[in-house]
């Protein structure tokens, strides 16, 4: 059968950096770190003290109090930038037939806080169950694309990918395919987490994987850096209309790209370790470029996983070496994650909108913060050190990894 392509035609972001589209951008390009002290909780005692938090962010602004308060914060995340996609795309909600629109939400966690806050009341209690009865819905990972699909109306496919980190990058694949294949016209995706949290700074503490630059946060992400000591966790959502070409054209939908393909691998390897060569890696991005039905040779733009962690950075930088060959010294190279952290379950939602914001503007947003030339990084790499870069992007590409060895690899083309 002939496959159906796929566009995207509305884009919305909450991140550390931005509230809405507009601000997140300007804060890609000119190299904002939202990282800083903790303010949610009393992190005294904690290895690391500081996050990627949402700044002057206010949900009542955006939801009402009662609803606001059945949701957990990452579900009020996808609220917020799930409207903000639909009302960039301009969709006629009175017109469109809503059961062949979708809403597939990617999450690693899912309602982390609420499960804390639940569990600690309960433990300060008298053995007594007494949970909230919004308990197990705030909670549940499904719940964001569910709250989207009732307050518009969407009969479509309705579901939440999880796996770790690549769970919005995994969401937009599905998205991708169901659509291709003819089963919808429309499918709100993305992604959100909310796990700058008691529990959530403490399990990641615990196995290492944070950064403890407690006297320079907003410096602490710096991908590709030798003296990267690990990840910053970060908050928020992104989201994107993936919609039918035809359908979008039909009814004069502005197109910012095409998605053009998407690929998915295991590194059958490790919980939370990647593979050393990269093996998982070379896959997903071969089997991304495949699907897409471009060479290596295409691609101008990678945005990186780049969580700023010494094992992650260089096995997925040998990986861009293995895949590109001699290409890998003309592609522009990024990790967003310098300035945005590391948004877990919504990583992969919040750099495809970064990856076809880069492709719009014509601008490679930097990878900040690094001071440091690791020996063990191929010099030859265009990794867009500390300052933007102006290039026509035709075709780009977003990896995004989780724990478990789960990899996912999108790609955009920029239309004529």
């Amino acid at each position: 059968m002939q496959l159906k392509r796929v566009v995207i035609t509305g884009l919305g972001a909450l991140t550390p950096i931005g509230n809405n589209i507009e601000e997140y951008w300007n804060g890609l390009v000119n190299g904002v770190s939202g990282a800083a002290p903790i303010t949610y909780f009393d992190a005294a005692k904690f290895k690391t003290r500081f996050a990627c938090e949402l700044k002057n962010f206010n949900v009542k602004d955006y939801i009402d109090r009662k609803e606001s308060r059945r949701m957990d914060r990452f579900t009020q995340y996808a609220m917020i930038a799930s409207n903000e996609a639909i009302q960039d795309a301009d969709l006629n909600l009175d017109t469109v037939d809503k059961y062949r629109v979708g809403v597939i939400w990617g999450a690693g966690i899912g309602g982390l806080e609420t499960f804390q806050d639940e569990v600690l009341n309960y433990a300060k209690g008298d053995g007594s169950p007494r949970f909230n009865p919004f308990f197990i819905p705030k909670m549940i990972a499904d719940i964001a694309p569910g709250h989207i699909s009732i307050k518009h109306g969407f009969m479509g496919p309705n579901y939440t990918t999880v796996s770790a980190c690549a769970s919005s990058a995994n969401a937009l694949i599905d998205a991708l395919n169901y659509i291709r294949l003819g089963h919808c016209d429309v499918i709100v995706s993305g992604g959100s987490e909310a796990a700058v949290t008691i529990a959530g700074m403490g399990g990641f503490n615990a196995m290492h994987a944070l950064s403890t630059r407690n006297d320079n946060p907003e410096a602490a992400s710096r991908p590709f850096d030798a003296e990267r000591d690990g990840f910053v966790l970060g908050e928020g959502a992104g989201a994107l209309i993936l919609e039918e070409y035809e359908h979008a054209k039909a009814r004069g939908a502005k197109i910012y790209a095409e998605v053009i393909g998407g690929g998915l691998s295991s590194d059958a390897h490790h919980m939370t370790a990647p593979h050393p060569d990269g093996l998982g890696v070379i896959a997903v991005m071969k089997n991304c470029l495949e699907n897409a039905g471009i060479k290596p040779e295409d691609v101008d733009h990678i945005n990186t996983h780049g969580t700023s962690t010494p094992l992650g950075d260089v096995a997925e930088l040998k990986a861009i070496s293995e895949v590109f060959g001699d290409h890998a010294k003309n592609i522009n190279i990024n990790s967003t994650k310098s300035m945005t952290g590391h948004l877990l379950g919504a990583a992969g939602a919040i750099e495809a909108v970064a990856s076809i914001l880069a492709m719009k503007h014509g601008i490679v947003p930097p990878t900040i913060n690094h001071s440091t030339v690791d020996e063990n990084i191929n010099p030859d790499l265009n990794l867009t050190l500390n300052t933007p870069q102006k290039r026509e992007i035709k075709v780009a590409m977003s990896n995004t990894f989780g724990f478990g060895g789960h990899n996912a690899c999108v790609a955009f083309r920029k239309l004529d």
